[in-house]
């Protein structure tokens, strides 16, 4: 299992999504972000959490590391970032790279999935990624 790449610190609290969410000053990255949460919300069946200041998760996933040293993650989350929008699969996206050629441009780093813009992504691919990362840490059946 891959750890994620996001801030290792970051926590689930009460944070305000669409705050957030509103506040994005790129109009494209602030409606793709409006995407992932209607799509990442359908598939997991689970609420939007603002994790940290900047990602939104899904779930929650407890990982453990090869220490023993556990730490509450979000099963599934994204960060609207200004380049891109990056896509944090707890299981990581290496094991998607050939599911993901139909998906579109998108890039692969330390397990994390990169998108510039979701007009240009195949959705149905997207949220069957989603579908088998949760399903892969025991988050969906």
């Amino acid at each position: 299992m891959a750890s994620v790449d996001h801030d290792p610190g970051a926590t689930a609290h009460g944070g305000d999504v669409e705050a957030f969410v509103a506040s994005i000053a790129d109009p494209v990255r602030q409606q793709d972000a409006r995407t992932l949460i209607e799509l990442m919300a359908r598939v997991t069946g689970e609420p939007p959490v603002l994790w940290g200041t900047s990602v939104i998760g899904f779930g929650r996933h407890t990982y453990r590391y090869p220490s023993g040293l556990q730490e509450d993650a979000a099963a599934i989350a994204f960060s609207p970032k200004k380049a891109d929008t990056t896509l944090y699969l707890i299981d990581g996206a290496d094991g998607y790279r050939a599911m993901l050629v139909p998906l579109g441009p998108h890039k692969i780093s330390k397990g994390s999935l990169h998108l510039k813009r979701l007009v240009d992504v195949d959705l149905e691919v997207l949220a069957e990624v989603v579908r088998l990362s949760c399903a892969a840490v025991g988050r969906l059946a």
